[in-house]
């Protein structure tokens, strides 16, 4: 499990931008995969596909490589972090 104080940049995806277009937002780790996006003032011009305090499961994009960035790929309401991590080593 991830310290409670570790701090993480994730990137949600804008809403009704006509183009793929990604925000940088603060969040804090939870564990391997999870993370809550902290309390930030969303731009009154933006549409985040997931909002402040939500909890998030955020993956890097090739391979795991640290210079990915993480993106926030689904919210984590029945999120089983167990089971993603089994089918990550494994599948």
């Amino acid at each position: 499990m991830a310290s409670s104080a570790e701090r993480a940049t994730v990137f949600v995806r804008l809403l009704d931008e006509g183009t793929d277009v990604w925000r940088p937002v603060d969040a804090r780790r939870l564990g391997e995969a999870t993370y809550q996006i902290a309390d930030q003032t969303v731009p009154e011009d933006e549409t985040w596909s997931f909002q402040p305090g939500d909890i998030v499961v955020a993956e890097r994009r090739q391979d795991d490589a640290e210079d990915q960035p993480l993106i926030a790929v689904a919210q984590a309401t029945h999120f089983d972090e167990p089971s993603w991590a089994s089918r990550r080593r494994f599948g």
